[in-house]
């Protein structure tokens, strides 16, 4: 299987996200609408990072690291080259002790997919979509 990332930031103001991250940032898109439903930027690759919670904190803020639990807006997203892929993934992450939010099922733009929170409470989604298509090095075009 291949393990392919992405990472999504759940936003109160679409419109000022995106001129943010692409016009001000010049993050890359072919999006050229204001107001988007979903946007997705190309970005260069992306490495997955375990790091102790608690040294995390200190690294923000030694004298007052962040602390509190809860959805904080941001998900993870697992993408998949099928339907049944998203299953076995599921499964995978069922015997690993990791608590399943939404059981894989169909979604409304065509596509399948499930929620799974890991065991320091973070969310993913592990999707499958009929028109993802992926480069020569596996990872997911637009």
């Amino acid at each position: 299987m291949n393990k392919i990332t992405c990472i999504c930031l759940g936003t109160r103001n679409m419109k000022k996200a995106l001129e943010f991250y692409r016009d001000k940032l010049g993050f890359k898109t072919d999006c050229k609408e204001s107001n988007p439903d979903v946007v997705f930027f190309d970005t260069f690759g992306t490495k997955f990072e375990l790091f102790p919670l608690e040294l995390l904190s200190r690294d923000i803020n030694e004298s007052s690291p962040p602390t509190g639990s809860g959805f904080a807006g941001i998900t993870l997203a697992y993408n998949v080259k099928s339907k049944k892929e998203v299953d076995e993934v599921i499964e995978l992450v069922r015997k690993a002790g990791g608590v399943i939010i939404k059981e894989p099922q169909d979604v409304f733009w065509g596509g399948y997919h499930a929620y799974f929170t890991d065991l320091d409470g973070y969310y993913w989604e592990v999707v499958w979509g009929p028109d993802f298509k992926y480069d020569e090095n596996g990872l997911l075009k637009f």
